[in-house]
Parts: structure tokens; C-alpha cells; sequence
């Protein structure tokens, strides 16, 4: 009996699914359910936190943060931590122009900041969303881009986002499920949503 991956890649609303190769990145071997994959993930990004906790004013509105980043919250998990995707997704931009999005975000993101275009939080919560749309890797873009827009409220000197409570917000529930809701109502260019879930502890 040839012994297979028993992990469930099935795509949950919301997450990105993975092709073969990407699939073929998977550090480490033991696990068998996408419950597994979660928890290992999640141990992961416990360990960037803690990394982004002692970074010395990190400049956060560049590629290598943005990668190392990355890099930190998936590297015990997926070989391609911290590499831009190298295919199109279900979401997002062309793959070819991720780099060029990701620059023209940085300095949009820079002139908000200096001009006092809005509030500090609804910067985080624009970059955020821009983040996700242009989703760079192949996976754990929502996870990576909350982390993003929280070093960016640090940097600001501002308190980072409780994000409604919801811990990793990879679990289908409640909070995931308002998440989604005011994602999609930013991405039509409502942010009210949005800027009251991301300040919501519940």
C-alpha cells in the first residue's frame, strides 16, 4: 500500500488554493489534515511575533520587510516562505506585476502618511486591503498582511489591531465570516466596515 498526503487542500472561502508545486513545498511531512497544517502554521507565526517584537523600526514599507516577514511567519512550514507567487490565483494581480503593485503601494502608503491623507488607522486598514489584493505568495496572505498593517500602526506609534477577536481568522466563524464581509464592501470602496472590525475585539 503506497502511503499518500492525507492533508484536505480543499479551498475554504476566502483561501488561496495551491498548485502542485507549491504543494510540493511543504516542510514538514507529518502532518495529515488541514486542521494540522493550521496549528503547525500558527506555532509558526507565534515565533515571527516574537521576531517583529525585538526588530529595531523596521522599515516596513519595503520588499525585503515585506518578504522577510513572510519568510518569518512560514519558514518552518513551506520552502517557498518570503518568494513572490509565481503563478495567478483566484485572487489578486498578474504574478509578473507584484513587485511593481507592491512599490506603487509602499510609496502611496508613504505619501498618506506624510500628507495626513486619513486617520492612522484607516491607513493600516487601506494597506491591508491593498495587501490582499495584490496577494503576493502563494499562500498566507490575509495572515501576512494583518501582521503587515500592524508593524506599519507600530512604526506610526499607534496600538496594533485586535482584528475582531478572531485569532488567526482562518477558521470558518463568525468573525471570519465579517471579515470577509467588510473586505469585499472596501474593496467597492466602503471602508466603514472595516475600520469598525478591525478595532472590534469580539
Amino acid at each position: 500500500m503506497v502511503g499518500t498526503m492525507a492533508i484536505d487542500f480543499d479551498e475554504q472561502e476566502g483561501q488561496t488554493p495551491l498548485d502542485p508545486d507549491e504543494i510540493a513545498g511543504l516542510k514538514p511531512t507529518h502532518l495529515t489534515t488541514k486542521g494540522e497544517l493550521n496549528d503547525w502554521e500558527q506555532e509558526n507565526i507565534l515565533a515571527s511575533v516574537t521576531w517583529l517584537r525585538r526588530a529595531r523600526q523596521p522599515d516596513v514599507l519595503s520588499e525585503d520587510f515585506c518578504r522577510t516577514l513572510h519568510k518569518k511567519m512560514f519558514d518552518k512550514t513551506w520552502a517557498w516562505a518570503g518568494t513572490f507567487r509565481k503563478s495567478d490565483k483566484n485572487i489578486g494581480c498578474d504574478w509578473t506585476q507584484v513587485s511593481v503593485k507592491l512599490r506603487n503601494l509602499f510609496d502611496n502608503v508613504r505619501y498618506w502618511i506624510e500628507n495626513k491623507i486619513f486617520p492612522p488607522d484607516e491607513i493600516a486598514a487601506r494597506f491591508h486591503r491593498e495587501l490582499v489584493w495584490i496577494h503576493p505568495f502563494p499562500n498566507g496572505n490575509g495572515r501576512h498582511s494583518r501582521m503587515m498593517a500592524d508593524a506599519l500602526l507600530r512604526s506610526m506609534r499607534e496600538p496594533h489591531f485586535p482584528w475582531g477577536g478572531g485569532g488567526t481568522l482562518v477558521n470558518a466563524d463568525n468573525a471570519r465570516a465579517l471579515y470577509l464581509t467588510a473586505l469585499r464592501a472596501a474593496d467597492k470602496g466602503d471602508y466603514t466596515l472595516l475600520l469598525a472590525f478591525v478595532r472590534s475585539t469580539a
